[in-house]
């Protein structure tokens, strides 16, 4: 009975399907003014509520190790979904998403340093669109974010002239110092009793000289992304988080895409808790009230201010089905142009980030990793058209070096299962 159930939803969401692409074909033809309420008028309920832990069959290799990797990592919870060739083949949630609420694939997480994918994909479509260019420079006469505040805070210093915007999308703008970390530190620096807010981060990431020529070398930059926010939004005319989830979200179809908010009273409904891994540091004093011990995750980072750097909350099913609307296969349509998915994932080397991707080597396909107190996050399309995405709801005192990790247990899980992957489309 309940192949038969899946063969009739399958066959529902088929016609459901071909309207959206339909929706997101005249997206695509420039009639652009309804794009939001169409997606809304397809799909009423979502991805991340369509599909739950019961719409696919377990495969064997795939929740060994996903339960295995977790105890090892002391993870609350994780999801992981696959795509190949654009149709969903596996999704499923392990462990817990909050304290008596288990995980599913539509269990919307923090996903860290992967928000700079989707900021790329948004300043990327503004250049389309005409709005502006990569070669754009940042500041100066004829720089884009020419208001009082970014005027004064690189007054004087004509390097920062030289800044363009694709050299923020590369990590190549030669920022001295990346203050979207450490707000306790960063607040006795300025002597507040409060966190910094946007402008103060601002003109303390102005401050000072570059560390190098704009262009000729690169350095990892979550401040360079704030900035991009701040251009998406200047050249909108839009709030950054408005124009990405009405220009960019919604005509891929992820409906539940947001930035997140800060504490855990304020969570999204289907919002994860984010745990912090266990150890020294676990409790820090609460931004808010210093006197006060909160858990990292919950304290140690403003996630508002990082924006378009790392403050976006996904699924594995809304992100899986945002890359295969940005990879140039043809089964979704895209909503970028073929010449700028092939800019943003023109191979790249280890002195040269990709735009908006980690790693872009033909030889292995393109990935994505972010990692948060809290947080631990990857996305990985193959060469040959699979795509696994993966996020955890719980750091690990590895820190960045945990995608490494991670990045072996789909390579596992590939070779072990990929072969036994459905043949169906739950997209």
């Amino acid at each position: 009975m309940r192949r038969h159930g899946l063969l009739l939803s399958c066959t529902i969401l088929g016609a459901v399907v071909l309207t959206a692409f339909f929706c997101v074909s005249i997206i695509n033809g420039k009639t652009r003014s309804s794009a939001c309420e169409d997606v809304e008028a397809v799909d009423s309920t979502g991805l991340n509520r369509r599909i739950d832990n019961g719409s696919f069959d377990a495969i064997a290799g795939i929740d060994s190790r996903m339960k295995a990797y977790m105890a090892r990592w002391e993870l609350k919870g994780a999801a992981l979904a696959v795509t190949r060739n654009d149709s969903l083949v596996y999704a499923k949630g392990y462990g817990i998403a909050d304290e008596g609420e288990a995980m599913q694939p539509g269990t919307v997480m923090r996903i860290a340093s992967v928000s700079k994918l989707i900021t790329a994909v948004a300043v990327m479509k503004l250049c389309e669109d005409g709005l502006m260019s990569l070669q754009d420079t940042v500041f100066g006469d004829r720089g884009i974010l020419d208001d009082q505040l970014y005027r004064e805070a690189v007054a004087g210093r004509e390097a920062f002239g030289k800044i363009t915007v694709e050299h923020l999308l590369r990590h190549q703008g030669g920022f001295y110092r990346d203050p979207m970390f450490g707000m306790q530190v960063l607040m006795q620096e300025c002597g507040l009793d409060r966190p910094l807010d946007h402008d103060h981060t601002v003109r303390l990431g102005l401050k000072g000289r570059l560390r190098f020529e704009p262009g000729t070398w690169q350095r990892y930059s979550n401040f360079g992304y704030l900035l991009l926010s701040d251009i998406v939004a200047k050249v909108s005319g839009m709030p950054y988080e408005d124009y990405v989830r009405e220009k960019v979200l919604a005509p891929a179809g992820c409906r539940d895409m947001r930035i997140g908010p800060n504490w855990y009273e304020d969570k999204l409904p289907g919002e994860a808790r984010q745990y912090t891994h266990e150890g020294e540091g676990k409790y820090i004093p609460d931004i808010r009230d210093t006197l006060r011990q909160t858990e990292r995750s919950y304290g140690g980072n403003d996630i508002e201010l990082l924006s378009g750097a790392g403050g976006w909350v996904a699924s594995v099913l809304e992100l899986a089905r945002l890359v295969a609307c940005i990879d140039g296969d043809p089964a979704v349509p895209d909503i970028l142009s073929a010449e700028s998915v092939a800019r943003m994932t023109e191979p790249t080397d280890e002195q040269r980030y990709a735009l908006g991707w980690n790693d872009t080597r033909p030889d292995k396909g393109w990935s994505r990793t972010g990692t948060l107190s809290g947080t631990t996050a990857m996305v990985r399309r193959y060469p040959d058209g699979e795509c696994w995405v993966f996020l955890s709801n719980t750091s690990t005192f590895k820190g960045p070096g945990q995608a490494s990790y991670t990045e072996n247990l789909l390579k596992q899980m590939r070779e072990q299962c990929s072969g036994t992957l459905p043949h169906i489309d739950m997209f």
